[in-house]
């Protein structure tokens, strides 16, 4: 089953992340919000993990390619794709940090225009409409 999924932030113009397609295996189309989130995390570590950490290739001067300054201007944060942590992530605990985000409302879910506010709540995939993943952050400052 194809899932088209995008991720956004509040307060920002642009989505983190425009439609992504993901490909899931599943025998019942009627799946929990809870088991969705397992199965995104669990695709998620799968492709962190299988991907290999060559130390030999790493840029030592980071010098930015040509095709560095188009991507600057589309997404305004300069960052040069170094990883510090060579650690393989381990799933259970990614998928009980994602729940517990979840519960603790640092991120929404919103199929289609419904919003999945419960990981008992029931999503029929059949209906082909869009993940949206938001992230909330907390809003600073005093009240007077």
């Amino acid at each position: 089953m194809n899932i088209n999924i995008s991720v956004k932030q509040l307060g920002k113009k642009y989505p983190i992340l425009e439609q992504k397609s993901i490909d899931f295996v599943v025998t019942n189309p009627f799946i929990a919000t809870r088991k969705f989130i397992e199965l995104i995390v669990e695709h998620q570590v799968q492709l962190f993990n299988s991907s290999s950490f060559v130390f030999d290739d790493t840029d030592k001067i980071h010098l930015p390619n040509e095709n560095y300054l188009p991507i600057l201007t589309d997404t305004g944060k300069a960052g040069f794709g170094s990883i510090y942590n060579y650690n393989k992530i381990d799933l259970s605990t990614a998928i009980k940090t994602a729940l517990l985000a979840f519960e603790d409302g640092m991120y929404t879910i919103f199929y289609g225009d419904d919003e999945l506010d419960d990981l008992n709540t029931e999503i029929n995939l059949e209906e082909n409409k869009a993940f949206t993943f938001i992230r909330l952050t907390f809003l600073a400052g005093s009240y007077w």
